[in-house]
């Protein structure tokens, strides 16, 4: 056959399978943030887990995930971002199928650190190669990204549902090996579809002190929350685990302003709208990602639903974060980011308010009013938060900047489930009554700190 005769790809499929390819890796990623939490009982009675296990199987993979984050964006610069995406993706694969064969509580533990690791790599790596691909085109690339963050954000969405359906009918273990497809066909479209990014000249050297010291106070922080709820506070292991994180914690601190090349530019926070976005960011996932750890356990254990009653009881959940996601960038566009980041967060106070009257004898029909104003609050302040920071900072410094807000929102996710679960030791419905109303202030305080120091764009960070 002729030159003449080879059929190129049109410009539309490409673009498709550009997006596809590249959206893959960010739907694994946020699949498995939420896929998991409707097993958890299942989990806990096959591998006979109490809570401070369960916690870890949830905490694992969002530590390793947050902690590791940055790094994976600057060795995606320094070695091509396919590289990593690809062997982030491997690794991710590699780790999920050893969760779904784990026989006991340490090996799916470790296993989930190790799938947060590949996470990790993989995920700014994806944008960095969708943003390759159309550098040159600022019009589609926008609407690139969009989709790509719309394929996350119903990823997210899906998890309970899924997942429910999935442990109901194949079990536990499925929710895990379901990845093995899903890796195997983002590697091949990886290689058959997308560019290497080109290795900058100046490489900026990776932050290793900073990044030891980033996962050990983390995990050190997170196990001794976790711990505290069988062993009590002032036990030898969490008295223990909060010393070591004070003691490394304080030593990133130190290092981070004294090297060259920090993995988190500390001057990033003397300007109050990282500051407080980053403070934003904490409280919500915090408290969101606690909530749904909580709730989950609370409707297989306390209300004896199925794990598919239990996907099905969060979807109007998903479903109003997503919605309001979508109203929130209209209504920032107008008002500014402002009055959307303190109004939902008041909103999501409320909501947390309303929740800490709750009683054993609570329908969930009372239970999901009340819980709805979360999804609809945090879904109005987060894209606004997000837009505060991208707007306060100069264009060189939104890479770092949107990489630190990320970092911060997935450790007080990791933190959120500590706490949360430690608090179920005092009784499931007293430990939602404290947690709640505690959600309830953090929030409260949040939209406060929004409404007095979110005003204009600041341009003094760096």
């Amino acid at each position: 056959m002729s030159d003449t005769m080879v059929l190129k790809p049109s410009a539309g499929f490409t673009y498709a399978v550009t997006i596809a390819a590249t959206s893959l890796g960010f739907v694994v990623v946020q699949l498995d943030v939420s896929i998991v939490n409707v097993a958890l009982n299942r989990i806990g009675s096959a591998l006979s887990m109490g809570i401070g296990g369960l916690q870890w199987v949830v905490d694992a993979y969002t530590l390793a995930f947050a902690s590791l984050l940055l790094a994976g964006g600057v060795l995606g610069d320094r070695i091509g971002a396919r590289r990593v995406f690809v062997g982030g993706m491997g690794l991710f694969s590699i780790a999920s199928l050893v969760c779904g064969l784990a026989g006991s509580a340490w090996v799916l533990i470790t296993a989930r650190a190790v799938q947060g690791a590949g996470a990790a790599f993989l995920m700014p790596c994806s944008l960095a190669l969708l943003n390759r691909a159309y550098a040159s085109d600022k019009a589609r690339r926008a609407r690139a990204v969009g989709l790509w963050t719309a394929a996350g954000g119903i990823a997210l969405s899906a998890g309970p549902v899924l997942g429910g359906f999935m442990v109901a009918s194949l079990g536990w273990a499925s929710i895990f090996l379901v990845n093995l497809p899903v890796g195997a066909l983002a590697i091949w479209m990886a290689y058959r579809f997308l560019q290497e990014t080109p290795l900058k000249s100046e490489r900026k050297p990776v932050d290793w002190v900073g990044q030891g010291l980033v996962v050990l106070t983390l995990f050190a922080l997170t196990g001794a929350f976790i711990e505290a709820g069988s062993s009590g506070w002032v036990s030898l292991p969490v008295m223990g685990g909060l010393a070591v994180a004070l003691v490394a914690g304080s030593s990133f601190l130190l290092v981070e302003s004294r090297t060259k090349s920090p993995m988190v530019p500390l001057g990033l926070f003397v300007s109050r709208i990282p500051a407080v976005t980053s403070l934003v960011g904490l409280a919500v996932n915090l408290t969101l990602y606690g909530t749904i750890f909580m709730l989950s356990l609370y409707f297989q254990q306390e209300r004896h639903f199925s794990p598919e009653m239990t996907g099905l009881a969060f979807l109007p959940f998903m479903a109003a974060v997503t919605v309001s996601n979508v109203a929130a960038g209209r209504i920032a566009a107008i008002y500014g980011a402002r009055l959307p980041m303190a109004i939902g967060l008041l909103l999501g106070a409320v909501g947390f308010a309303l929740m800490a009257l709750i009683q054993t004898d609570t329908s969930y029909l009372s239970l999901l009013w009340r819980l709805l104003f979360l999804p609809v609050g945090i879904g109005l302040a987060v894209p606004a938060m997000t837009t505060a920071l991208l707007s306060a900072v100069p264009a060189e410094m939104s890479g770092t900047a949107s990489g630190v807000l990320n970092t911060v929102r997935q450790s007080g996710g990791a933190i959120g489930v500590a706490l949360f679960g430690s608090a179920l030791a005092l009784g499931t419905i007293t430990g939602m009554q404290l947690t709640f109303l505690a959600s309830a202030l953090a929030l409260a305080a949040s939209a406060l700190c929004a409404f007095l120091f979110i005003r204009a764009a600041d341009h003094s960070a760096g």
